[in-house]
């Protein structure tokens, strides 16, 4: 199981892998061709912009959602976004039924 399985990301590109757990790495990397570098900088460094991220992130989340909603509705969803956004279904022979 992956992380993002196990932790329920939506993350469809990977972008946590690539940047986060790559830059966490990079930041840590430095230890090994600084000698002037701490361990404890270098994590200090990584939980700092964890929180910048986490911050800023929820800040702009909620202005977003308080504005035009994060959500379409539970019909929409259900529909999908061709209908919903589009006014057209892209597949239609695949069509879902309510039972």
């Amino acid at each position: 199981i992956t992380l993002d399985t196990k932790f329920k990301l939506d993350d469809p590109v990977g972008a946590i892998s690539v940047h986060g757990v790559v830059g966490i790495w990079g930041l840590l990397a430095v230890c090994l061709s600084n000698p002037d570098a701490t361990l404890t900088a270098q994590l200090l460094g990584i939980g700092v912009i964890f929180a910048w991220a986490f911050a800023t992130s929820f800040v702009v989340w909620f202005i977003i959602k308080a504005i035009v909603g994060i959500r379409v509705s539970e019909e929409e969803e259900y529909e999908g976004l061709d209908v919903g956004e589009c006014g057209l279904e892209a597949y239609p022979e695949f069509t879902q039924s309510r039972s």
